[in-house]
C-alpha cells in the first residue's frame, strides 16, 4: 500500500505532513507499511481484534439491549511521537500526576484546599469516591492515584501549548454546586522568553554576575560557579566582594558602576575555593527596568591570566544578557436582570469584590464599576451590545467593597427565558491585574535583556542554524558600519575578509557546542578592518532544542599591533647583538695577534742577548 492519495487537508496529521511526505519521526514506520500489499493492513487489524475477543479483552455496554461483547477501540498503526516532543509531554504528564496526588493527599490530611475556600467541604463529603477510612492514612510512597487517563489537545497547526489553569466551582441560586469554571492562560511566550534569557546567560564562557544595590549577588552563570568553586545557591545572596583577593577594591568597583553607570577593564583577582587565583578584567554597567529605574549591576569578567603570562598588557571583556517572570488570574460569575440588579453571586465574585452574597444581592451592579465608566456610557454600551448580539466583552476597571480598584476582563451574555425573551445578563469577569503586571514584567524583562546586550562594549550577535543574523547590539553596528535592520536577516559570513572561515566557525559551534578565541577580521562598510577573537556557544529553548549561536567578538587589533611592534623591536635587538658579536670577534682577534707578535719580539731579543754573551 502507499500514501499517494492520503488526504491531510484541514487538520494536523501526526504521521503525514501537508506535503504528503511522512514526518521525520514516522518515516521508518511509513516505509514498512508501504511494503505491505493492498488490504494487508485491514486483515491484520481484524486479526488483532479477533485475538482480543479470544483472549477475553472485551467490555459490554449495559445500556445496549443486545448485550454484545465488544473489544476496546484501538488502531493497529502506532502514534509516533518525536523524542523532543515527548520530552515536553513527559514533563507535563508527570506534573499532572504529581498535582493529582498532592490534591488527594490534601483531601485526606490538612484539607487546605477546603480551608482556603477553593472547594466546598460538602462537595468532598458528598462525593461517592470519598473514603472516610482513608483520612489521615499515608499510602506507600505517597501514591494515591496509580493510573490516569490524560487527553492531549493539539492545535490545528500541530503546536502544543503550555498553559496555567485557574478554576473554581460555580453554584445556582440555592448555593448548590453546578460545576467548575476553568480558564487557561497561554504562558508559552513567557516560558520561551525566560528560557532565552537563561540560555544567553549560560551561553557565555565568561563569568557573569548580577549585583544588587547592597552588593549582594542576585544571579550567576555556570562560568562563575566554575571559577569560584562555589555552587549557585552558595553564591546567590552573598557579598560580591568576598570572592576576590582585594575585597575593598571589588566593593569600590561595583559602587563606581552605581555612581557612574559603568566601568571598563576593571582589574581584579578571583580566589577559588581551592585557593587557585584567576586574574580578570571586569566590564560592568547598571541595568534598568522598563521605567528606567536602576535595578542592579551586570558584570562580565574576562580571564586574563594567560594574557598576563604571555603579554601582561593586552586584554578586554565582553557582556551579554536577560531575565523574566509570570502571573495568574481569578474569576467571578454574576447574574443580573435587565435593570442591572444583581440576582446571583458566586464565590469567585466574593473573593474578587469583597462583598458577601447577602451584602450585594438586589443592588445595582453599577457599584462594581468605576464612576468614569458609568458616566462615559461605556457600561451602557457594553450591555447594549450584549442585548443586541447576545455577547459582548471588554476590559474595565472594577471597584471592590473597600474601594480599591483592579483591572478585569468582562464577558457579558444575554439571558433568555424559555420562550427566548431577554430577561437579564450573565457577567463573567476575571481579575487581570496580575496578567497586566506579568505583561509589564515581561516588558521589563525584555528591556532588561536588551539593556544587558547593549551594555556590552564587545560586538554581540545571534545566528540562526541557517547562518542568518537574528540579533545584534550597538557595538556590532559600529564595527560593521551597517544599521541593525540591514544586518538582521543577512548572512553572518558576509561581514568578514574570509567569509568561508567565518561560516566554518559558526558551523563548528553548531557541531561542537562552542568555540573560543576563533580569529576573524571584520570588514567595515568603509573598508576599515578590525581583527577579533570570537567566543561563541549555542543557546537552547525550553525543550533543550538548539535555537542558534550566540557569539561575542573581542577586538584584538591593538594587541596584534603591539605584538608586531614587539616582534620588530626584538628583531632589531637581535641584529644589533649580531653586530656586537662580530665586532667583538674582530677586536679579540687583533689583540691575540699583538700578543703573539710581542712574544716573538721578546724571543728574538733573548736569543740576540745570548749570542752576544757567548762572543
Amino acid at each position: 500500500m502507499n500514501f499517494t492519495e492520503y488526504e491531510t487537508t484541514g487538520f494536523f496529521d501526526e504521521m503525514i505532513g501537508e506535503d504528503g511526505r511522512p514526518r521525520a519521526a514516522a518515516h521508518p514506520l511509513c516505509k514498512d507499511i508501504e511494503t505491505l500489499p493492498d488490504g494487508e493492513l485491514a486483515l491484520r487489524q481484524k486479526s488483532a481484534e479477533r485475538a482480543l475477543i479470544q483472549a477475553g479483552i472485551t467490555f459490554n455496554v449495559y445500556s445496549d439491549n443486545q448485550g454484545v461483547e465488544k473489544t476496546l477501540p484501538f488502531d493497529l498503526i502506532p502514534r509516533i511521537v518525536s523524542s523532543a516532543e515527548w520530552s515536553r509531554i513527559d514533563r507535563g504528564l508527570k506534573q499532572r500526576i504529581q498535582a493529582l496526588n498532592l490534591f488527594i493527599n490534601d483531601i485526606y490530611h490538612d484539607q487546605k484546599i477546603v480551608k482556603d475556600g477553593v472547594i466546598p467541604r460538602e462537595l468532598i463529603a458528598s462525593s461517592k469516591g470519598f473514603r472516610q477510612q482513608c483520612v489521615g492514612w499515608d499510602p506507600p510512597r505517597g501514591i494515591w492515584c496509580h493510573i490516569t487517563g490524560t487527553d492531549l489537545i493539539r492545535h490545528s497547526d500541530g503546536r502544543l501549548t503550555d498553559v496555567l489553569y485557574n478554576a473554581s466551582v460555580y453554584k445556582d441560586a440555592g448555593g448548590n454546586v453546578l460545576g467548575v469554571f476553568a480558564a487557561a492562560r497561554d504562558v508559552t511566550q513567557q516560558q520561551q522568553a525566560s528560557q532565552y534569557a537563561r540560555s544567553l546567560i549560560e551561553a557565555s564562557l565568561d563569568p557573569l554576575v548580577t549585583i544588587s544595590s547592597e552588593g549582594k549577588i542576585t544571579d550567576v552563570n555556570e562560568a562563575t560557579i566554575k571559577v569560584t568553586g562555589v555552587p549557585r545557591d552558595g553564591l546567590v545572596g552573598t557579598d560580591f566582594s568576598v570572592y576576590f583577593t582585594e575585597p575593598e577594591k571589588a566593593r569600590e568597583g561595583y559602587q563606581q558602576v552605581f555612581a557612574n553607570g559603568f566601568v571598563t577593564d576593571y582589574p581584579l583577582t578571583i580566589r577559588s575555593q581551592d585557593g587557585s587565583l584567576t586574574d580578570v578584567l571586569y566590564n560592568a554597567s547598571v541595568y534598568k527596568d522598563a521605567r528606567g529605574n536602576v535595578l542592579g549591576v551586570f558584570a562580565a569578567a574576562r580571564n586574563v591570566t594567560d594574557s598576563k603570562r604571555v603579554m601582561r598588557e593586552f586584554s578586554e571583556t565582553k557582556n551579554l544578557l536577560d531575565n523574566i517572570l509570570q502571573s495568574s488570574i481569578k474569576y467571578s460569575i454574576i447574574g443580573k436582570d435587565l435593570e442591572q440588579r444583581i440576582l446571583s453571586w458566586n464565590e469567585g465574585a466574593r473573593r474578587n469584590y469583597g462583598y458577601t452574597a447577602e451584602e450585594i444581592l438586589g443592588k445595582n451592579s453599577s457599584v462594581l464599576h468605576v464612576p468614569e465608566d458609568v458616566e462615559s456610557g461605556a457600561v451602557k454600551t457594553l450591555l447594549a451590545d450584549a442585548y443586541d448580539k447576545g455577547l459582548a466583552e471588554a476590559e474595565f476597571e472594577r471597584v471592590r467593597l473597600d474601594g480599591s480598584r483592579f483591572s478585569a476582563s468582562v464577558v457579558v451574555t444575554r439571558r433568555n427565558d424559555a420562550a427566548g425573551n431577554p430577561i437579564g445578563y450573565l457577567l463573567m469577569s476575571s481579575d487581570i491585574s496580575e496578567k497586566r503586571q506579568a505583561e509589564e514584567r515581561l516588558r521589563s524583562a525584555s528591556q532588561y535583556s536588551r539593556s544587558l546586550i547593549e551594555a556590552s562594549l564587545d560586538p554581540l550577535v545571534t545566528i540562526s542554524p541557517a547562518g542568518k543574523i537574528t540579533d545584534v547590539n550597538e557595538a556590532t553596528i559600529k564595527v560593521t558600519g551597517v544599521p541593525r535592520e540591514e544586518l538582521i536577516g543577512t548572512d553572518f559570513s558576509n561581514y568578514f575578509t574570509e567569509p568561508e572561515r567565518a561560516r566554518a566557525g559558526y558551523q563548528q559551534v553548531f557541531a561542537k557546542g562552542s568555540v573560543t578565541d576563533y580569529p576573524l577580521t571584520i570588514r567595515h562598510r568603509n573598508h576599515e578592518l578590525t581583527e577579533v577573537l570570537y567566543n561563541a556557544s549555542v543557546y537552547r529553548d525550553a525543550g533543550d532544542g538548539v535555537l542558534g549561536v550566540f557569539a561575542a567578538a573581542r577586538d584584538v587589533t591593538a594587541q596584534k599591533k603591539a605584538e608586531s611592534e614587539i616582534a620588530e623591536q626584538r628583531g632589531r635587538e637581535l641584529e644589533r647583538l649580531g653586530e656586537l658579536e662580530r665586532f667583538q670577534k674582530l677586536t679579540v682577534g687583533r689583540e691575540l695577534k699583538m700578543i703573539e707578535l710581542k712574544k716573538d719580539i721578546a724571543e728574538l731579543k733573548r736569543r740576540a742577548n745570548a749570542e752576544g754573551a757567548e762572543r
